[in-house]
């Protein structure tokens, strides 16, 4: 037990001893200047002065003091011309969330088809038997459902952050 603790003892002072080591320049023949905590051929023992340290500086225990004081009346104007901002934000964002929820609607009711004519085979004359095919490109289809939903996504995500801000207004 008392090795233990003369191993911590012994591990501390060499931290300590180290913490506090000296710094040498060396500056050789090309100009090119190393510094070292460790004595070097042709180094100099630097003498730094210890940094200055201050005390910190008393703070007050209420921090609000010294903050500027809005009379009733004025902070009352500013935070019913803030709730009209917020209102108006609220309806503008309500009227975009209806709209999206319109064009998504619309998307999913138009699957992305493309139609082309093929031909199919000859008369006996030899004119071209031609069929129209048409066929949906589900991934355009996909994507472009995917996108509607992301923008309505966005505008509900909007819709609720103005409401909870609105609800947290006096």
């Amino acid at each position: 037990m008392k090795l233990r603790y003369l191993l911590v003892l012994c591990c501390s002072a060499a931290f300590a001893i180290s913490a506090n080591a000296d710094i040498y320049k060396r500056v050789d023949d090309d100009g090119h200047v190393t510094y070292s905590s460790t004595p070097l051929k042709g180094a100099k023992k630097l003498h730094l002065e210890p940094l200055p340290t201050m005390a910190p500086s008393p703070k007050s225990n209420n921090a609000s003091d010294s903050f500027p004081r809005v009379n009733s009346e004025t902070q009352g104007r500013r935070d019913d011309k803030r709730r009209r901002i917020l209102e108006d934000e609220l309806a503008t964002e309500l009227q975009a969330l209806e709209d999206a929820r319109v064009r998504l609607k619309e998307g999913q009711d138009n699957p992305e088809v493309s139609q082309h004519t093929v031909v199919v085979g000859k008369t006996e004359e030899g004119a071209p038997i031609t069929q129209t095919v048409t066929n949906r490109n589900v991934v355009k289809y996909e994507d472009k459902v995917n996108d509607l939903q992301e923008e309505v996504s966005s505008h509900e995500k909007n819709v609720q952050a103005l409401q909870t801000e609105l609800s947290h207004l006096k």
